[in-house]
């Protein structure tokens, strides 16, 4: 069984051999690099007009500094950039407080549809799902879809089928209902109250190698069937050990427009722009300008972290290998 604390479960490490199920053994697969070095890692819980420290901002510290705890505890014992994202996201997911998993905001229709994907920066992998109801962790989903299948992105009940014959766990869709006015069909948040909620995270490993993923709910009485950024490759995800880590959040559709992700790790390596150069140029200017409210996180090869963003707020934290954790809510 999982056990609770600070509203977050205490979950498994992950294998990249094999996918286990929420509430198999802890393990960690160490990196089998000759040659060892320093690590970072980053991870949002979103960004908007949302009051984070205003609403509960003791909540969320305690949210987000137990999740950099156990991603420094994986890394710091070997675990692979993938295994800590993955792992960070599960427990963002099983958490109320952020809008991916268990609490994911509803659609038009009150149902809840969740998006999740993830990326390799060694080898380019990717996995993503979309549309989801029935799937606990969607990232969980995802890993799989990249580890074990030759495809990318899968939706909805090809997803769902997929990750059940996986013995990725699944629920009944109310377990996502949340708050009883965000079920109604047509509820709106009021002005101030509004935010984007995904949840992310960047992580550079002992090995050197990158990884990021991403994890959301979508926002509030969004069509049904719609897909943001979130486990598109490229918007609202993307990982190159030649450049860097990204994870996004924010209006999902401008995110695709400008494929924020890519042209962050594109503008490194053509332009030899830094991290904070390439991601500030493109969401404080050229986004900002066409309209599209958000910001990404990243971390790039040499574990320089950052954040980029042009909304009011953004909760994120980041660790690097001497243990040190920062929250930020703007």
């Amino acid at each position: 069984m999982i056990k609770s604390f600070s509203g977050l479960s205490l979950i498994p490490l992950l294998t990249s051999s094999a996918l286990m199920a929420a509430d198999a053994a802890p393990q960690v697969k160490t990196s089998p690099c000759q040659k060892q070095q320093g690590f970072a890692a980053i991870v949002h819980g979103g960004a908007g007009d949302w009051d984070f420290k205003q609403k509960n901002e003791a909540a969320y510290r305690r949210a987000m500094e137990d999740v950099m705890g156990r991603v420094h505890k994986n890394l710091q014992a070997g675990g692979t950039a993938v295994d800590a994202v993955a792992e960070a996201i599960v427990a963002l997911e099983d958490n109320p407080l952020f809008n991916a998993g268990r609490g994911a905001i509803a659609n038009s229709l009150g149902k809840h549809e969740l998006d999740a994907s993830i990326m390799d920066g060694t080898t380019l992998k990717a996995g993503a799902v979309a549309a989801v109801t029935t799937i606990k962790n969607p990232i969980l989903a995802a890993r799989a879809v990249m580890d074990q299948s030759e495809h990318v992105l899968l939706v909805a009940g090809g997803a769902e089928d997929f990750a059940s014959k996986r013995q990725i766990q699944l629920v009944k869709p109310d377990y996502f209902d949340g708050k009883e006015k965000d079920k109604k069909a047509g509820y709106r948040p009021a002005p101030g109250e509004e935010k984007f909620g995904t949840v992310g995270a960047a992580v550079l490993d002992r090995c050197g190698n990158l990884a990021s993923g991403t994890s959301t709910g979508g926002f509030k009485a969004k069509l049904p069937g719609r897909v943001g950024d979130s486990p598109i490759i490229g918007a609202g995800t993307y990982a190159d050990n030649r450049s860097a880590a990204i994870s996004a959040t924010g209006h999902g559709e401008y995110f695709i427009r400008y494929a924020v992700a890519h042209d962050i790790t594109a503008r490194m390596r053509y332009q030899g722009l830094s991290l904070p150069q390439a991601a500030d140029t493109l969401i404080k200017d050229e986004l900002l300008k066409a309209g599209g409210s958000g910001g990404i996180i990243a971390v790039d090869r040499n574990g320089k972290t950052h954040a980029s963003y042009n909304s009011r707020a953004m909760l994120h934290a980041t660790v690097h290998a001497d243990g040190k954790i920062t929250v930020r809510f703007q």
